[in-house]
């Protein structure tokens, strides 16, 4: 495996930073994870933007053009002779001192890795995923803002251990209103009687597969609607969905024990699944 690390491509063996990272010490710094299907980096552009947007959210100077990146991703792909895989793309704040100052950090750390990847839920997809909703809730957009897609993911991991503890595939986030926000790693939905349900992207990331999915709803004439969901909106689904770049598109069948639907993945989730494959290979920016 080859790393792309601050202008050099190296041996995953040679690839390190510095335990005076500020992206170690404090998780400052944001990433994506990108995927490429045959040969394409799916949606790189969508990616690239949400990564600089976050960046300057963070008021953190990337130090490199988005035209310079892409060609980054694309040779970090080559140089691996891939054409399936996952990319994870970080930008940390870069090495400084102990102190929280992010002043102390002359430049960033930028290291792309690109490794093969396959379905990240296995059989599930056919059966569907066991959720459960969890006591931790998910950051406030006042304090740290989720559409920032930040190295500090403690939040999504203390998450994720509940949901392993209480034995479940994910788990489901609500804000501190009560809302329901979204998944560890993943953007949620809910289809009542032939509509798509989900929360606005204010308690949640705004995801590059959310965008497709919404996009293939409108192309199959699936009604969507962005409003607040609860508890009650879960129970009583006809189906759940969710997506993300690593996740693609999983249904959900089974909630806190409760069966959704007819505990089986259902016929929307089947559409957008089928629509968004197609997708996935024809579209994207040519790695070879």
């Amino acid at each position: 495996m080859i790393i792309y690390l601050d202008g050099k491509y190296l041996p995953k063996e040679e690839a390190k930073v510095s335990v005076f990272d500020h992206g170690l010490l404090y998780g400052d710094g944001v990433f994506e994870g990108i995927r490429e299907y045959n040969g394409r980096v799916f949606r790189l552009n969508e990616h690239l933007d949400r990564l600089y947007d976050s960046a300057k959210t963070i008021d953190l100077d990337i130090g490199m053009t988005k035209s310079e990146m892409e060609e980054v991703v694309l040779e970090t792909l080559r140089k691996n002779n891939l054409k399936d895989a996952y990319i994870r793309l970080v930008v940390t704040r870069g090495v400084g001192d102990l102190g929280l100052n992010p002043k102390s950090c002359s430049k960033p750390t930028v290291f792309v890795i690109a490794t093969e990847w396959g379905a990240m839920y296995g059989d599930l997809y056919d059966k569907g995923l066991k959720a459960v909703t969890v006591s931790v809730r998910r950051n406030a957009s006042c304090a740290l803002p989720p559409n920032v897609k930040s190295l500090n993911y403690l939040n999504n991991i203390l998450a994720k251990i509940e949901a392993n503890y209480k034995g479940g595939d994910e788990a489901i986030f609500f804000d501190t209103e009560g809302f329901v926000a979204e998944g560890s790693g993943d953007n949620i939905y809910i289809i009542k009687n032939g509509v798509i349900l989900t929360p606005h992207t204010v308690n949640n990331l705004r995801g590059v597969t959310r965008i497709v999915l919404l996009e293939i709803a409108s192309e199959l004439g699936i009604p969507v609607k962005e409003q607040n969901l609860g508890y009650f909106d879960l129970y009583a689904a006809d189906e759940v969905l969710v997506s993300g770049s690593a996740a693609e598109i999983a249904p959900v069948t089974l909630i806190d024990g409760r069966k959704i639907g007819t505990g089986k993945p259902g016929p929307v989730a089947s559409q957008l699944t089928e629509a968004f494959r197609a997708k996935t290979e024809s579209e994207g920016k040519e790695v070879y």
